[in-house]
């Protein structure tokens, strides 16, 4: 009992200076690098804690050595813009000009349910709200929306109040969502009628990357 309790204490001191030491990065893992290097520094110390026939000078050393690695890859990553690009990686346009970016949806394995998931965590609920859309290397977006669905404040123009509607999808990827359909009460031959409105005049929905519809905007549509 008193070898855990010196081993918990070293180790719990260790792991603020490391902390400390190398600073925000590894708690915000804001890269590929420091969200694996967190993961093993834990298991070091937990590992070692739990291990009989592991001492405390082994945990000492073990942690120490991480510590160092760690602080040395940041230095390296702050004198370096090649290396840093190594560790950090750069961020991917996932929406360019308002429209979206197949190439890099594949490149980071995603689909388009997961972009608009992401997107309705930044609080927006609708693809065509958004003129940019950058994937970061810690897994989080930015986002820069469409001059005109910028937040304003009504008050400033004295512009009376209008109904929120939650955007739909009516196709995805070239399927379309016939639930969606029905429960907005369209059919298909209405949903030709848009769909040609927007210049797509075939009966094959299969290149159509997405369409969706808002109450007072219409249908947003765009093709692979």
């Amino acid at each position: 009992m008193f070898d855990l309790t010196i081993e918990l204490v070293i180790g719990f001191i260790l792991l603020f200076l490391i902390v400390t030491f190398v600073g925000k990065p590894i708690i915000n893992q804001i890269s590929p690098f420091t969200f694996i290097a967190a993961i093993v520094l834990s298991e070091i110390l937990g590992n070692a804690i739990y291990e009989p026939k592991v001492g405390v000078f082994y945990i000492i050393y073990a942690m120490l050595l991480w510590g160092g690695l760690l602080f040395l890859v940041e230095y390296i990553g702050q004198k370096s813009l090649f290396f840093r690009r190594i560790s950090e990686g750069k961020p991917d346009a996932l929406i360019e000009n308002g429209k979206i970016n197949r190439d890099a949806l594949k490149k980071n394995r995603m689909t388009i349910n997961q972009l608009q998931s992401l997107l309705r965590q930044s609080e927006i609920f609708s693809v065509r709200e958004v003129a940019f859309c950058y994937l970061e290397s810690n897994g989080a977006i930015s986002v820069l929306k469409k001059s005109k669905y910028q937040k304003t404040a009504q008050e400033d123009f004295n512009m009376p109040k209008k109904p929120v509607y939650v955007p739909v999808t009516l196709i995805r990827d070239g399927e379309v969502l016939w639930d969606e359909m029905k429960d907005m009460g369209f059919d298909e031959k209405w949903l030709k009628a848009e769909l040609q409105s927007h210049g797509i005049t075939n009966n094959h929905y299969n290149n159509i990357l997405i369409a969706e519809w808002l109450n007072g905007e219409g249908l947003f549509v765009q093709t692979y």
